[in-house]
């Protein structure tokens, strides 16, 4: 079968890629779509650690082929959306429904592939970049079938993170203002987020004028391409600042634009060594800085939520949906995705 891999030196689209049957507690999925997200690209160029080779992909979305023992909320023929989280469902903290920080969801990567008699490691215990894929029970949500599967891929990694960023972690509540620094496929979310939640003022800001448009389509009240002009707009500052770029001077930039008791949210991903600072005694008032894993989803609740929420007009997710690309042409769409071109690449197979 056909799948995208990074050995360490290079990608390539191969055709010869093997998996295993699912095994209990297990879903096997033939993918028919997945988001290219920044994460994968972060991956190919150190900015991630992963171990290789490893079979890339961690967005997308498919149907039911085969289940293993003890499977019972799918079925061969469901249309599912999978999530990163392969969590046990049996800890602590997945008993306090924070399946985000589950220590056996965290870096235990699996080798479910194997490509010539040699296993290759499972990004994000997804790896969607490949026909087909193995997942545990709980990565595989059932959607309705009339989403297409296009858009529906974006809500495993792009929607869960941005719009759960929101209503998960930082819980903005209506008429509060939101600034949201970088407007790819997570800040859109973000920003869509914001919308859904009921924020007064979105500030969208990214050095790219030509995203404008589709910043204030998914809900940004004003757009900017630097923070310069923030306290023009919020005098007094932002109630929640969201970085979704992963530049440490964009961190400051964002803990620098908060009113009192004011909140940032860190969502985008800077080297694994980097190290952010600010001035301590803006700390005073209250203000606080946040990380956020995968948006603190619940997926198995969330991706079942903001399926509904397409379907009743309030979410957007046809419109995440830049271009669509065969698998063959993997190349093209992360160079589209690397220059901005797209809010989302979205593979197919």
């Amino acid at each position: 079968m056909r799948g995208v891999i990074f050995d360490g030196k290079r990608t390539q689209v191969v055709d010869d890629l093997e998996v295993r049957n699912p095994g209990p507690g297990e879903v096997q999925v033939a993918i028919s779509a997945a988001g290219l997200c920044h994460s994968d690209l972060s991956v190919v160029d150190g900015t991630i650690p992963f171990p290789v080779p490893v079979v890339l992909g961690h967005e997308g979305a498919g149907v039911v082929e085969a289940v293993g023992v003890g499977v019972t909320h799918v079925e061969p023929g469901d249309h599912v959306s999978l999530s990163t989280l392969a969590n046990c469902g049996a800890c602590a903290e997945c008993d306090r429904g924070r399946p985000t920080m589950c220590r056996k969801a965290i870096g235990m990567p699996q080798q479910p592939f194997a490509r010539g008699g040699r296993p290759l490691y499972q990004f994000a215990a997804n790896s969607a970049f490949a026909e087909r894929t193995v997942v545990k029970a709980v990565q595989a949500v059932r959607i309705p079938k009339g989403i297409p599967l296009t858009s529906a891929a974006l809500i495993g990694c792009g929607v869960l993170t941005g719009v759960g960023a929101v209503l998960n972690r930082a819980r903005v509540d209506r008429g509060e203002t939101v600034l949201v620094i970088g407007t790819g496929g997570i800040g859109l979310n973000v920003i869509q987020g914001a919308r859904i939640a009921g924020a007064l003022t979105i500030v969208a800001v990214d050095s790219n004028p030509a995203k404008e448009s589709v910043a204030r389509q998914f809900g940004a009240t004003h757009f900017l391409t630097s923070t310069e002009g923030v306290r023009d707009i919020l005098p007094t500052g932002a109630h929640h600042a969201f970085e979704c770029v992963g530049r440490v001077e964009l961190i400051r930039q964002a803990i620098d634009s908060l009113d009192r008791h004011g909140q940032a949210v860190l969502l985008g991903v800077p080297p694994a060594t980097a190290e952010a600072s600010f001035l301590v005694a803006s700390m005073y008032l209250d203000k606080s800085i946040l990380g956020c894993r995968y948006g603190s989803a619940r997926p198995q609740r969330d991706i079942a939520l903001y399926a509904d929420l397409y379907r009743e007009g309030h979410l957007l997710l046809d419109e995440l949906v830049t271009a669509t690309y065969p698998v063959e042409d993997f190349e093209k769409a992360a160079q589209d995705a690397e220059e901005g071109r797209v809010a989302r690449a979205v593979l197919t197979f």
